[in-house]
């Protein structure tokens, strides 16, 4: 197999041919195509420039930002029931959860925390939560000079004034319920077992008949 030079351009070694190798790299009418498309731009009234922090973009509902601990919007309760899902699928090894059982002999969680300086975002936490307890919200300005401020469960959890008052919302983001979620439903082999049962039963309810 043999080798092509597309290009066979040699460097310059003189001083006249670098001289004559900028001016015709200087004049080439990319450069020129270029500079009008600025200066365009630059007289048009149609202004791009988004001025930060007074004026922020939208985000997808979808985008992945700083975790969110939600709570059940009828009780205000937290929804995390201590599973232990999310501190198990994390790649970054980010994620600790301490629990205990309570008076009412139901488990709870005592500390939740999560290292941001760690954590890439990836969404798995928030996608095999069963209870949809942590979901990635729209707050990515998080930014602090203290390592501590990346892992406080205070800040991530949705306060219970905002669940009461009605401001909170079901959350549709990474790891929420579709809305054809009921439709994709398949039966599980228990309920083929339910559904047998049922109909020895009436089998049985007619014979005796």
């Amino acid at each position: 197999m043999a080798y092509i030079k597309i290009v066979d351009e040699t460097t310059p070694k003189s001083n006249a041919q670098k001289f004559v190798q900028f001016w015709n790299r200087a004049l080439s009418g990319e450069m020129f195509v270029g500079l009008w498309l600025v200066f365009k731009e630059f007289c048009s009234s149609k202004i791009h420039t988004v001025q930060y922090p007074l004026e922020k973009l939208p985000l997808s509902p979808r985008y992945r930002a700083v975790h969110e601990l939600k709570r059940l919007l009828d009780s205000g309760n937290e929804r995390c029931i201590g599973c232990g899902l999310c501190e198990k699928i994390c790649v970054a090894n980010c994620i600790r959860m301490e629990t205990r059982y309570g008076e009412d002999k139901r488990k709870k969680v005592t500390e939740y925390t999560i290292n941001f300086g760690r954590c890439i975002y990836c969404g798995l936490c928030a996608e095999v939560c069963p209870e949809l307890a942590i979901v990635h919200g729209n707050r990515y300005e998080n930014a602090s000079e203290q390592r501590a401020s990346f892992s406080l469960k205070q800040d991530m959890l949705t306060p219970i004034d905002k669940v009461l008052s009605g401001n909170d919302c079901e959350y549709e983001g990474v790891g929420s319920v579709s809305y054809d979620a009921d439709l994709k439903i398949k039966q599980t082999p228990l309920m083929y077992l339910t559904k047998e049962e049922s109909k020895a039963d009436e089998s049985g309810v007619k014979q005796d008949v």
